[in-house]
């Protein structure tokens, strides 16, 4: 279960809780709603191992000794990312990051989006084919590190945005809808240098329902 405070409308999946040693908030890494090796062939069981058990992991424990005798030690996970910088802010950000990026996807996902969702992303660019090519210009197209976002702003209004490196939209104000990691651990021993095919496949195992009920 995850250990940090986590709004259930972002990340829709388990009870929102904190494990606790004497007082100070130790975070861990939340299980994944699928098997290692479930989103093959598009994210190989390796890749999800790696990705997943170690650099998630390795955000995961960087924060919780970061934080340790500082003002964010039995602090919320947003809290940090939104009052923190530096080293701090970085491991904290990709914790949430790749929660949120692990959890929008499903085997034998895809398809295309229902309900509000989808009305608002026609309204916005017209179709749902015309986002996905939006969509995936903005994570080709972002240099270096980072992430891509779909993101609604207090109005409801939908954007793409690009972070490059462990940059969150919840820093601006933003509620983040979908993400696509762009740092080459999320795609290298699959798919080496060619990060568009990366980003092409991932639309196969989006899990729409999960989506949806963030927006």
């Amino acid at each position: 279960m995850f250990t940090f405070l986590l709004s259930t409308m972002l990340l829709v999946s388990s009870p929102n809780n904190y494990i606790q040693n004497d007082t100070v908030m130790k975070f861990e890494l939340p299980k994944l709603p699928y098997a290692n090796n479930a989103l093959e062939p598009v994210i190989s069981e390796e890749t999800i191992n790696f990705h997943y058990g170690k650099h998630h992991q390795a955000y995961v424990n960087n924060l919780n000794n970061l934080i340790q005798g500082t003002k964010f030690e039995n602090a919320d996970l947003v809290t940090i990312i939104k009052e923190s910088d530096g080293p701090i802010f970085n491991n904290a950000a990709q914790v949430w990051n790749h929660t949120f990026y692990f959890n929008s996807f499903k085997p034998n996902g895809g398809g295309a989006p229902k309900g509000k969702l989808a009305e608002a992303i026609n309204a916005t660019w017209g179709s749902f084919d015309n986002f996905k090519k939006e969509f995936n210009t903005a994570s080709t197209g972002l240099f270096g590190s980072g992430w891509a976002w779909l993101v609604k702003d207090k109005d409801g209004k939908l954007s793409i945005v690009k972070e490059s490196n462990a940059g969150n939209p919840l820093t601006k104000g933003l509620t983040p809808i979908l993400t696509f990691d762009v740092w080459e651990h999320a795609y290298y021993l699959d798919y080496q240098n060619r990060r568009p095919d990366h980003v092409n496949a991932l639309w196969d195992i989006i899990n729409w329902d999960v989506v949806e009920e963030r927006y």
